[in-house]
């Protein structure tokens, strides 16, 4: 009997512990506004994604500090796109600093970010992922698309920092998940 109690008790213990540190997607609040970290055209897609699930969400392409005013939740779609860069008419160093001001003044707010990196390998690598770390570490959630992920870079950030992810085979599957995060 004490054989058996021992192996009951230890199951509980065990999931109790898996169960405390397996991170889980949050509730959040709108009104959202919705911003690029490379200014990738993604950020469109997110933005119909958003209206599919019926969010309250505004899209700002050059979001700035004064854009957080009566806003619950950020969320951030990075990659880097040089066209993108070039109809904004900014340096990629301009857009770096305009996205780290943003995420310091995001959290200083306590105003939860979202990272959404559906753009696959095409917003992966080079100099994209310096805008993906920084949003990664730097966020509450994240939905990835899993092309984008292929070498864990987003699932290393996720288990380090205790970040929880959400990974979908295409873009349109990320719909449901960036829905139960507001519902």
């Amino acid at each position: 009997m004490k054989k058996q109690s021992f192996k009951i008790f230890s199951f509980i213990a065990i999931s109790a512990i898996l169960f405390s540190f397996s991170p889980e997607m949050g509730k959040y609040e709108q009104p959202i506004l919705i911003t690029s970290a490379g200014q990738s055209a993604d950020v469109k897609l997110v933005k119909l994604l958003a209206k599919k699930q019926e969010l309250n969400a505004e899209t700002k392409l050059m979001a700035d500090l004064s854009d957080l005013e009566g806003i619950k939740t950020l969320i951030i779609v990075p990659g880097f796109s040089s066209k993108g860069l070039g109809a904004a008419g900014i340096s990629q160093q301009d857009e770096m600093t305009r996205v780290e001001t943003l995420v310091k003044a995001a959290n200083e707010k306590n105003i939860p970010i979202v990272m959404m990196h559906i753009g696959g390998n095409a917003r992966r690598g080079g100099q994209s992922d310096g805008f993906c770390r920084l949003i990664a570490e730097n966020c509450k959630a994240m939905i990835v698309v899993a092309q984008g992920n292929e070498d864990d870079f987003f699932t290393r950030i996720s288990e380090e920092k205790g970040i929880p992810m959400e990974s979908v085979e295409k873009i349109s599957f990320a719909a449901e998940p960036m829905g139960k995060l507001f519902k």
